[in-house]
């Protein structure tokens, strides 16, 4: 149950029939308090989302920082990749060993210590001079967020009523990546800030540069987080937080949170579905430059304005879902909007100009957002407490499995897909009087389409006769 929230004690102080006593002030911020308590669901939750909004935030100052020095200390594009595939890398190995653990142990305890570990670590990476001391560095930070984000999703319906939980999701969402242009922002503005710092020799000391000031900053919102977070009240779980680490037990525990994931339908369509759902999404990304430039003629330019689309579609379909699931089911919104956004994919894909492509891709923004939030609901929903750490880390893991496979293996599809093209149609179809282009890119792309309207189909046929509704 979530935990009993001072501010919904005076709430109730302020329906009480003294109420009549307060003054205008008083009941005014009665009022205003009431309004947040109904958005976050429990102060509780609100004081997590902060720490998360922070936390977020710094971790993007931090990102762009680390690329910086990366590519100041090694030169290249090559030492970039390295230190990027330091993010990646531990997702593959560790997130299910590390979503036992997040079962095991405290979860409040797990996500302080992980803020404080990764504030460490940050710390020493203005004094690392090697690019494999910044992959280690960013692999044992990667390590520390694998225990960190299954530990907060599991935690979060322990904090709010069921009837919350697609709007505090949502919320995570906008603190996950809304945090992404501000942190942006700030890095440029720390930027500034070094340059006028250096001239202090007194700070030499501190290795004061453009990337250290942000490297600082980003370690005190971690430890900031951690002070918030420290002020939670989580129910203590029975039979965990054990000290001892049985490899035979933990291993076992692996095999109960996959196998639960086989036989459970409902776990295994919606995590098909958000997987695919970010994997065509994903493929935006390493193929929108070259489409924007053959296709839509809008270069660069054209591809900041699809991912400017795609992104706007995400934050109105967040917002759209707290009166949408009012009136369907979750599970059917979730699988419809799979479905479209298969739909939306492959028609954006076969427009030829950028203005009917960017509309096309506001709507899958939309449908993405969507497949996001509401997937997560609906894990929050269907798994036991005892597991939940364990199903979050799995999902985590086929997250960054269709992401990574959309960012590298999806370039690899264009050329073949282009000859094939270039020696069937000669890269041009017709239809009656219109005639369209068939390049590989294009062609990618519709493959993408086709694999996410698959998934939409088994995710409908797992979740049918399934009607969860928010009164």
């Amino acid at each position: 149950m979530p935990e009993r929230d001072p501010l919904a004690a005076q709430l109730e102080q302020f329906h009480a029939p003294a109420s009549h006593d307060l003054t205008t002030d008083q009941v005014a911020e009665a009022l205003e308090q009431r309004r947040s308590l109904r958005l976050f669901g429990s102060g509780a939750f609100f004081r997590l989302w902060v720490a998360q909004v922070v936390s977020s935030l710094g971790d993007w100052v931090g990102l762009f920082a680390i690329l910086a020095l990366a590519a100041r200390i090694g030169g290249g594009p090559g030492s970039v990749g390295l230190v990027m595939s330091a993010r990646m890398i531990p997702g593959f190995f560790l997130a299910s060993v590390g979503g036992v653990l997040v079962d095991r142990w405290d979860r409040k305890r797990v996500m302080v210590a992980c803020d404080i570990g990764r504030g460490l670590v940050l710390a020493t990476l203005p004094f690392i001079h090697t690019v494999w001391g910044l992959f280690l560095a960013s692999l044992a930070m990667e390590v520390l967020s694998l225990l960190w984000s299954p530990a907060k999703d599991a935690s979060v319906p322990n904090l709010v009523e069921a009837d919350q939980l697609t709007t505090v999701n949502s919320l995570s969402l906008v603190a996950a990546y809304g945090t992404f242009v501000p942190g942006s922002l700030i890095f440029a503005f720390l930027a500034t800030v070094a340059d006028w710092l250096g001239h202090y020799h007194a700070l030499h000391v501190l290795r004061v540069n453009h990337e250290s000031i942000a490297i600082y900053a980003d370690v005190l919102t971690f430890f900031t987080s951690a002070a918030l977070i420290s002020t939670l009240t989580l129910a203590k779980r029975h039979g965990h937080d054990k000290g001892r680490i049985d490899l035979t037990a933990t291993i076992s525990e692996v095999k109960e949170g996959w196998q639960f994931i086989r036989t459970n339908r409902v776990v295994r369509a919606v995590m098909i579905g958000i997987g695919t759902g970010l994997m065509g999404g994903g493929m935006v990304i390493p193929l929108g430059p070259t489409f924007s430039k053959k296709v839509l003629h809008g270069g660069p330019a054209g591809f900041g304005l699809l991912l400017t689309a795609l992104g706007t579609g995400m934050a109105v379909g967040v917002v759209s879902l707290s009166a949408i699931q009012k009136r369907l089911p979750r599970e059917r919104i979730f699988t419809i909007s799979v479905l479209v956004g298969g739909v939306l994919l492959f028609l954006g894909a076969s427009m030829s100009s950028l203005p009917a492509a960017m509309a096309f891709v506001v709507f899958l923004g939309a449908a993405g957002g969507s497949v996001y939030v509401i997937g997560f609901t609906i894990l929050q929903e269907n798994v036991e407490d005892e597991l939940r750490g364990r199903i979050f880390a799995a999902l985590y893991t086929l997250i960054r499995f269709c992401l990574l496979f959309a960012l590298t293996v999806t370039p690899l599809l264009v050329s073949p897909l282009d000859d094939a093209s270039k020696s069937l149609v000669h890269r041009r179809v017709h239809l009656g009087s219109l005639g369209i282009a068939l390049p590989g890119e294009r062609l990618a792309l519709w493959l993408g389409a086709l694999i996410i309207l698959a998934a939409g189909l088994l995710a409908a046929r797992a979740l049918r006769g399934r009607q969860t509704v928010t009164t």
